[in-house]
């Protein structure tokens, strides 16, 4: 026999499972064996490595190649860096999960022309928590059948994830893709209480839905007067004075008090911006002032508030490779007076007319 030739068995079962329909495979190297998913469901191939296991594969992937490629050499290290770069073609994406790799299946994860289907087989083949958080992403696979088993996957994992920003982005295209139900929703928002992180996702997704339990403040009858007529200051008063405001609120404080990495504070930041609306150039800040007097440290917040972006934190963090509590004493000459805004807009007395 050829060194790198299969043995005869496997030669003839792999050439006609090959000569069929394959959707993806997978290869076990601990039995060894190759799995294969099909239109009837999944194939099993057990294998006879003549040599080390290791060397026998590559052999078996050298074949997969070149059914799928054309490349006798399996996955070329340079195809590897560019689809793993969401360069390939959509053509190509369903070749790349019958090679049996799993940088091949990452690739394919990370296409922006992935469908819900080949996320099925991508699935299939590599079940993972990078895979997941990237085909989620994906909107066509996010709003398809596999939107909500990734999302309980991303779920359910997230206790043993211990990088607080890939928590954080977890549970951040969980609620994008509109995953988990209203009960589960809750059961997250519970569980951010102790891992602050987990509300940025709420915050930017669901900022006038949030299922906190606050109390709406009454901001009174003139500011009422004036959202409705149209005042942009008036309306993102009232959003604030809201229960979704006032947990939107709480939530950025508790977050802002104890950011764990830099990607916390940047995305925290972004949300926060994002839900007061450009307000620096939107005009009725004076006759929002006038009206209701007794809200003009609330309207100061605000105007603060608007300006806030990632770029506001660049500056400091940066220059710096500190996290936790390094990170945050860095940032404290930006945080305290952030906190200090975000704590104006929840000082005002409940169902209490300040007209």
């Amino acid at each position: 026999m050829k060194t790198n030739e299969l043995s005869p068995e496997d030669a003839l079962r792999l050439s006609v499972l090959l000569a069929g329909e394959v959707h993806a495979v997978r290869l076990d190297e601990q039995v060894p064996a190759l799995h294969a998913l099909t239109p009837r469901g999944e194939a099993r191939i057990a294998l006879h490595p003549d040599c080390r296991t290791e060397q026998y594969l590559m052999r078996v992937r050298g074949l997969l190649g070149g059914h799928a490629l054309g490349s006798p050499g399996g996955y070329p290290v340079h195809l590897a860096r560019w689809t793993r770069m969401g360069q390939a073609g959509s053509n190509k994406l369903g070749a790349l999960l019958l090679l049996g790799e799993a940088e091949a299946v990452v690739a394919v994860a990370h296409a922006p022309g992935l469908t819900d289907e080949l996320a099925r087989r991508a699935w299939w083949a590599a079940p993972s928590i990078e895979n997941a958080r990237s085909m989620l992403g994906n909107p066509e696979v996010a709003h398809g059948e596999m939107g909500k088993p990734l999302a309980d996957f991303l779920i359910e994992h997230l206790p043993f994830e211990e990088d607080p920003a890939a928590a954080m982005n977890s549970v951040r295209v969980v609620l994008a893709a509109g995953q988990p139900d209203a009960a589960g929703r809750l059961a997250l928002w519970a569980r951010a209480r102790t891992r602050p992180h987990y509300f940025i996702g709420f915050l930017e997704y669901l900022p006038d839905a949030l299922p906190g339990d606050e109390q709406p403040w009454d901001c009174g009858a003139a500011v009422l007067s004036l959202a409705a007529e149209g005042n942009a200051w008036a309306i993102a008063l009232v959003r604030a004075c809201s229960a979704s405001g006032q947990s939107f609120l709480k939530a950025a404080v508790a977050v802002l008090e104890k950011p764990a990495v830099p990607d916390a504070v940047y995305a925290l930041f972004d949300a926060i911006g994002a839900w007061c609306g450009a307000l620096a150039a939107a005009p009725g800040r004076a006759e929002l002032a006038h009206a209701a007097p007794g809200h003009v440290p609330a309207i100061e917040a605000l105007s603060a508030l608007s300006g806030i972006d990632a770029a506001t934190a660049v500056p400091i963090l940066g220059r710096s490779s500190a996290v936790g509590a390094l990170m945050r004493r860095q940032l404290e000459p930006v945080a305290a007076p952030l906190l200090g805004h975000l704590q104006a807009l929840r000082q005002t007395d409940p169902i209490l007319s300040h007209d």
